[in-house]
């Protein structure tokens, strides 16, 4: 009967059971969970994108609710054009990677992993910040939690760990009621008052608090840094184009649909909350003052009251701002897993774990994660100035990415609009991304400038290791045959014992040169082994006809094990010139962890020396004895024995 590989019950219990590869297409994801999986990350954007905006734009009072709107049809322009250029992208590199492969395609290497460092820098500044935003926002709403932020956060990550390592179709149907929900909810309060608005009854239900007076005049620099803030809207697009190869197939047609729809949602939520806005006389207060409302809360009370629906609805808006990380989990690990396959990552990172996800890329990102919330000590504010640099950076290669392609494909239909539509994107989130560098540098954006170049050097050192690996082990040529010369064996022993002997009997099958070695390190009875060995070893071997092997006895004059077994093996590598020495070691096992850790691991430090010790004609082979101690006492062992500890 086959056995299971993978699991136990506990892991079983937390991570569910193992999926086999030939399960890999249940966890394909369709459109609607698509959006629940990608699409967090750009639709909760419409909760702090407006408000991000309107705080810029604060000083101006009422004459900032006016800026608003058309401040954002310029993003949603922008919005519109990278967008278009992500569709274009699914459809011509549907391997997923996204902005790393089109850089790295069609601007080179160091483009490509310039593309790579932003997309994963903008995974995990996405990660801390949804997940303090969404903390944030629950201990506003009850203070006595105030104290326990951290904890809040790490929790939360901790769940949304496990929740992905569950796999796609698990986590999708974790997170597409929640997300649907949000949806629905804020649908209907953009609904109802673009209703009133048309019926000339855009009257407050609640009145939102007075609009702070006026104290600069309009300029140039204040309108550039509130589209620039308002751009935090459009991180979460390039999700879509980097996780093409999650999705049933068609695949790529399923991810444009995905695509349309999370940008058209979008989209509509930033044009009706900054209309609603202005009708409404809704602005943005103090971060820091005693009565600091969001905007959402400021516009949901003023459309339609504080009552059950505003909680019902504020509660879908904080579970969202909480989950929106969940994008990163989806992203990240197949960015490391596009890096892993061509060498700039190591291949755990390409292999897919018990429940097919990509297990390495997703602990890594909450290690990263909780190891920046904890830094920050999960406040948002400080995570603010990183947020978005690397995800305009992704934008602008990625679209100047296209521009190369469609200048080396001019074959295809529509290259020429395709080109302008990618330059023009290009040239549009590189200024943007000049303008946030500029406005965020002091505020601690120059990190992103540090975190950036060192996540380059990073990669590329771990592409010039593999590099070498790579070169120092390829042999273009045919196999080497040359005459057999035999083993050497040689046995560590350090009392007679069932591991002993197994090792002893497997040396004596592949070698007629067996050599028995004790380190004499005063631990044991020498002149006891000795006969042992005589009666027990070299008696019955001459009985038999099969000459006895000897044992030698190697003096350890500081009780060290590893280095005189090296000085016997240097010395025996040097009397038998052009052979190999096999070193056939006794393990005692124990399947049970809980009692193996009773045990010394002598025999694994001696292996690990042995292994490490640089010389070619060394091989070391491992003979297990497993311990049976539900059947009887335990005997003693070569290097496990439980009456002397310091040989187990």
């Amino acid at each position: 009967m086959p056995r299971r590989r993978g699991g136990n019950g506990l892991a079983d219990l937390l991570l569910g059971r193992p999926l086999t590869s030939a399960q890999a297409m249940q966890e394909k994801t369709g459109v609607l969970t698509g959006v629940a999986l990608l699409g967090l990350d750009a639709l909760s954007s419409a909760a702090y994108g407006p408000e991000a905006a309107l705080t810029v734009l604060r000083p101006l009072g009422l004459g900032g609710l006016w800026l608003l709107f058309p401040i954002t049809v310029a993003i949603v322009g922008l919005l519109m054009v990278v967008a278009g250029s992500y569709a274009q992208t699914i459809a011509v590199y549907p391997s997923g990677g996204g902005a790393y492969t089109v850089a790295k395609q069609n601007l080179g290497r160091g483009a490509g992993l310039l593309a790579a460092t932003a997309l994963m820098l903008d995974y995990l500044l996405n990660v801390a910040v949804g997940i303090s935003a969404g903390t944030g926002a629950l201990v506003s709403a009850l203070p006595a939690l105030r104290p326990h932020t951290l904890p809040i956060t790490l929790g939360l990550l901790a769940l949304l760990t496990l929740v992905n390592l569950r796999g796609v179709s698990e986590a999708g149907a974790v997170f597409v009621v929640p997300t649907w929900f949000f949806i629905t909810s804020l649908s209907a309060v953009l609904a109802v008052g673009l209703f009133k608005l048309a019926t000339g009854e855009a009257t407050p239900v609640q009145a939102p608090p007075p609009l702070a007076v006026p104290t600069a005049s309009l300029g140039a620099w204040l309108v550039i840094r509130a589209f620039a803030s308002g751009c935090t809207a459009m991180t979460g697009v390039e999700a879509i184009s980097n996780a093409v190869p999650i999705f049933r197939d068609p695949a790529i047609r399923r991810a444009r649909v995905t695509l349309g729809l999370i940008v058209g949602i979008l989209v509509t939520m930033l044009l009706g909350i900054a209309l609603l806005c202005r009708a409404y006389g809704v602005g943005a207060t103090d971060p820091d003052g005693a009565n600091y409302q969001t905007v959402l809360s400021q516009l949901i009370a003023a459309v339609m009251g504080r009552g059950v629906f505003y909680y019902v609805a504020m509660a879908a808006i904080l579970c969202v701002l909480a989950l929106s990380a969940n994008t990163s989990y989806a992203g990240f690990p197949l960015v490391c897993q596009v890096l892993a396959r061509e060498r700039y990552l190591p291949p755990g990172f390409a292999h897919r774990g018990r429940r097919l996800a990509l297990s390495r890329g997703i602990l890594t990102l909450s290690a990263l994660a909780a190891l920046l919330l904890i830094v920050c000590k999960g406040i948002t504010d400080r995570l603010i100035p990183l947020f978005a640099i690397g995800a305009l950076m992704a934008f602008t290669l990625s679209q100047a990415g296209m521009v190369v392609h469609w200048g080396r494909h001019r074959e295809e239909e529509g290259w020429r609009w395709r080109r302008a539509l990618n330059g023009a994107g290009a040239v549009m989130t590189a200024l943007t991304l000049c303008i946030v560098a500029v406005s965020k540098f002091m505020h601690g954006g120059w990190a992103a400038f540090v975190i950036v170049p060192v996540g380059l050097l990073l990669l590329s050192r771990v592409h010039a290791a593999y590099t070498r690996t790579r070169q120092a082990t390829e042999l273009k040529r045919p196999l080497r045959l040359t005459p057999g010369t035999p083993l050497v064996a040689v046995v560590p022993v350090d009392r007679w014992s069932h591991a002993s002997e197994t090792a002893l009997r497997f040396a004596l099958e592949v070698s007629d040169d067996v050599r028995a070695v004790h380190i004499c390190s005063g631990d044991t009875d020498e002149a006891a082994l000795d006969s042992q060995w005589r009666h027990f070893v070299q008696g019955p071997l001459m009985e038999a006809g099969h000459p006895p092997p000897p044992l030698v006895h190697v003096g350890s004059p500081y009780r060290a094990l590893v280095w005189p077994l090296l000085d016997y093996l240097d010395a025996l590598l040097a009397e038998v010139p052009g052979r190999t020495v096999a070193i056939v070691m006794p393990e005692l096992l124990e399947k049970r962890w809980y009692r193996a850790m009773l045990y010394s691991r002598r025999s694994e430090l001696l292996r690990s020396a042995l292994l490490l010790s640089g010389e070619r004609r060394l091989v070391i082979v491992s003979v297990p004895w497993y311990l049976r101690t539900d059947a009887h006492p335990a005997p003693h062992s070569a290097w496990g024995d439980p009456a002397h500890p310091g040989n187990g």
